[in-house]
């Protein structure tokens, strides 16, 4: 048993089921992740991992099945009470807001009302949220030189760090990432899968979804396979390789 394995999940999922009509979107699907962990959830088109993710995050109810937070078992009303377990979730919309700045972007929903009356009346305490916005990119590798110039000011690799950041900053336990390349060049890419090695080196647990393969191989201490609803595989990612992983996807393998 390997020390990741003898740890307790910080997320479990146990028999999961959803299904829209007639349309089954996921079939009994069960799997741990622990903490300092990256884990790709990969799939085809259709194979259910969108659902999954909504399914982690809160949007939508199961029909069947556990979720298990630090050995809890969960229900989640909302997005929202899924966050308070520690779990952020960052989909390909990365839901920046662009005539922001950096710090008030991290601070997003979360804003810091500045001491005493001016903050019972409603204002915000902008130079501590730069301030806190900085010390938390840092922490985890993103050289940004003002946290005070906006968002519309930045590459695509440097906003998706940023988001990424932020969420890095407010989960205590898993994060989602849906696609977090996607669109990016090579170099913007590798900054962000740093930042993502990164997490994992502060203790969380990273769900990595991606269609770039390379990049899942690349940062993944395991692998997760949907298809058509279902695990068919779940295995370490020394055990794959771009082609056979590719066929796992596909069912080629079999």
């Amino acid at each position: 048993m390997t020390t990741v394995e003898a740890q307790q999940p910080v997320l479990e999922l146990r028999n999961i089921n959803l299904s829209y009509g007639s349309v089954v979107a996921l079939d009994d699907v069960s799997f741990k992740a622990y903490a300092g962990e990256v884990i790709g959830l990969v799939g085809d088109n259709g194979a259910g991992k969108s659902s999954l993710i909504k399914t982690i995050s809160g949007v939508n109810a199961p029909d069947g099945g556990e979720i298990l937070v630090d050995g809890v078992v969960r229900h989640w009303r909302s997005p929202h009470d899924s966050m308070a377990a520690g779990i952020e979730t960052l989909y390909q919309d990365s839901g920046l807001a662009p005539d922001l700045t950096i710090g008030s972007n991290v601070f997003l929903g979360r804003e810091t009302r500045r001491r005493g009356v001016l903050g019972r009346l409603g204002f915000l305490d902008q130079r501590a949220m730069e301030r806190g916005a900085l010390e938390q990119l840092r922490r985890v590798g993103i050289t940004i030189p003002e946290t005070n110039r906006t968002v519309a000011e930045l590459s695509g690799g440097q906003r998706q760090a940023v988001a990424i950041g932020r969420a890095i900053a407010w989960a205590r336990h898993v994060i989602i990432l849906d696609e977090p390349t996607n669109h990016l060049g090579a170099r913007q890419s590798g900054e962000v899968l740093k930042v993502i090695t990164s997490a994992r080196g502060q203790g969380l647990c990273v769900l990595f979804i991606s269609h770039t393969l390379p990049h899942v191989l690349e940062v993944c201490d395991r692998i997760i396979v949907l298809r058509l609803g279902r695990v068919v595989r779940d295995a370490p990612t020394t055990e794959f390789t771009v082609e056979s992983l590719l066929g796992a996807i596909t069912g080629l393998n079999e």
